[in-house]
């Protein structure tokens, strides 16, 4: 039978000496659960100032069954804006899910005119099924969801059959909040739910004094919407995407390091600020690209798995061939990944709301301001099939034509080492990487003569160790990036300016033995990971740390998960500098046992 290509992988068992000839299925199922009601699953995030409040008004976009859309076009319909009588100020997009059966989990995007709007993938179902609620602020869209003769297009490819019998119900809404009537969370009370859903006690900004007066020191956008670049929606958002989008999904298939996806753009010469947007997600034989054996490795061993070219991934993007930007994607793990025991009720860290990337392009304005095209590039270094990437261009207008140069240009390729160990099965595969970049242009325009200068440090590490006949495999990687973004006017003072720090670090362990019965494998495992993010700007700053401790077994067999258990631990930390909010879960064998909430700044 042949599964959709779109189908999110558990890491198969590969390696072991009894497989090499005929590879385990790539695909797993967790086992049937004893839950009798539908539950309710989430992602750990913090709260929206929106949350608790009640809209100006809402659309209803797209209310949809994704039974069999395999190898169909992808939903679209007419998108409808907010009425002309709607006041507001910020947008939130609620994407709303259930399914029950049997089914794996899927890649879904959502897009009004080919510029993405949200990355998510789905949970795996349980005969009694399940549901849950993705929130996100959308506000720095707003000159595009302000318009009317637009279509919105949603891609989630499933398959159902006798065996796969879980369909996707979705239903997304735009919220839209006016300023005023929005609220700072400032303390958290749980409730009593099965998925620990909150009630928070929120205090309106207009009405406290106090926090009135702490908001005059910030800029009241960047409170409710986020620091530079967007404390100031773009004037216009540009799709980098795919052409056949409405056919076929507006996301850039990437099938190899060879593979370049390019657009032709033609930027209007009154642009003052660029930033790239980027989405990215992995799938197929680099789903798992962290824990990938060199080349040689497998073709020593005669494996017969595509899941190889060592462990370095990088999304690049260039402009007319010249590298201006690259990203390494923070590692989500979807909740096929690894454990799918691991990840009941709550899924791994932006499993729901997959992280997009920015790339200041506003250095690089010097080169695009000539009423010419240019072509934005997007590839994915040392990538094998397959990664579905897109970007939206955000652009912010002056009132008249502005002039632009770019003073100076340096970012080079990573610098990228390897060293590779190894013994039949076992060995050890170690890359680094390390690149400084930095980028000056200045931009005269109603707003003066104003320069920016971009800099930037990456350092990346990934070990991978195979033990045991390679029945036992270990990664340890870690991933810095600091950027520091300067504005300055003629006379040197600072206008703006960013600081962002950055670290990916994962631990993988996976650790494969016969089964009692036939035909079965036990595998342990473990997953150590933190999403850590920070940034300064001026007086403001956000601050995130969101960690997941995971530890269990399964027992396997073919591509089934007869039965397993599994403890998952995810601490989440959030400072906005206007308030924090702290949130401890504790997960035993898909039992939310703790669940902790607070908002004292540590």
């Amino acid at each position: 039978m042949k599964i959709p290509h779109l189908i999110i992988l558990l890491l198969p068992i590969f390696f072991t000496t009894s497989l090499q000839s005929s590879p385990s299925p790539p695909h797993f199922l967790k086992s049937t659960t004893n839950d009798t009601t539908p539950k309710q699953y989430f992602q750990l995030t913090h709260p929206l100032p929106t949350d608790d409040v009640t809209p100006s008004c809402f659309v209803s976009l797209l209310n949809h069954s994704f039974a069999n859309t395999y190898g169909i076009p992808p939903v679209t319909v007419n998108y409808t804006p907010p009425p002309p009588t709607c006041n507001w100020t910020i947008a939130v997009l609620e994407f709303r899910a259930q399914c029950k059966g049997e089914q794996y989990d899927r890649i879904a995007g959502v897009w009004i005119d080919g510029v993405e709007l949200l990355r998510t993938s789905t949970a795996q179902p349980t005969e009694s099924g399940i549901f849950w609620k993705i929130r996100k602020d959308v506000s720095r869209y707003s000159s595009l969801i302000s318009q009317s003769n637009l279509t919105l297009t949603v891609m989630l490819e499933n398959l159902v059959n006798d065996e796969f019998t879980g369909v996707y119900h979705v239903n997304i809404s735009l919220l839209f909040y006016s300023a005023t009537s929005v609220r700072v969370p400032l303390s958290i009370v749980p409730l009593e739910s099965e998925a620990h859903s909150l009630n928070r006690k929120l205090i309106s900004v207009e009405n406290n004094n106090e926090i009135g007066d702490k908001l005059d020191q910030f800029d009241r956008d960047i409170v409710l919407n986020s620091l530079y670049p967007y404390n100031k929606p773009a004037d216009l958002v540009v799709p980098i995407s795919a052409s056949a989008g409405v056919n076929e999904g507006f996301w850039f298939r990437i099938e190899d390091e060879f593979d370049v996806k390019t657009q032709k753009v033609k930027i209007s010469n009154r642009t003052y600020k660029a930033v790239l947007e980027l989405y990215v997600s992995f799938h197929g034989n680099d789903e798992f690209w962290y824990m990938n054996p060199s080349d040689s490795y497998v073709e020593t061993n005669h494996l017969s798995t595509g899941r190889a070219h060592g462990a370095y991934r990088e999304v690049l993007v260039t402009i007319d061939g010249k590298l201006v930007g690259a990203v390494v994607p923070f590692p989500v793990i979807f909740t096929g990944g690894i454990n799918p025991l691991f990840w009941e009720p709550v899924v791994s860290i932006g499993a729901f709301n997959l992280p997009s990337y920015d790339i200041d392009l506003t250095p690089f304005l010097g080169l695009l301001l000539d009423d010419k095209n240019h072509t934005i590039g997007i590839k994915v270094a040392d990538g094998i099939s397959f990664w579905l990437v897109d970007a939206n261009l955000h652009l912010w207008f002056d009132c008249s034509d502005v002039k632009a140069q770019t003073v100076t240009s340096k970012v080079p390729s990573m610098e990228v080492q390897r060293k590779t160990e190894f013994e039949l099965l076992d060995g050890e595969f170690e890359i680094q990487g390390e690149r400084e970049s930095e980028v000056t242009g200045w931009v005269y325009s109603s707003a003066g003569n104003l320069q920016t200068q971009l800099t930037e440090k990456i350092k990346f590490k990934n070990k991978l160790k195979f033990k045991d006949q390679g029945t036992k495999k270990e990664v340890d990687q870690k991933y810095k990036r600091k950027t520091k973004i300067k504005i300055t006017n003629e006379i040197g003072q600072v206008i703006e300016s960013l600081e962002v720090k950055i670290k990916y670090p994962l631990k993988v362990s996976i650790e494969t033995k016969p089964g009692l019965d036939a035909d079965t494998s036990v595998m342990t495992t473990k997953v150590e990971q933190e999403r850590s993010e920070r940034f300064y700007g001026g007086k403001e700053s956000l601050v995130l740390s969101h960690k997941q401790n995971c530890t269990g077994l399964m027992v396997v067999k073919g591509s089934s998960v007869l039965s397993g258990s599994a403890e998952n631990q995810q601490n989440y930390n959030y400072n906005d500098g206007l308030g924090c909010y702290a949130r401890v879960v504790d997960v035993v064998d898909g039992v939310v046992v703790g669940d902790d909430t607070s908002s004292i700044c540590v």
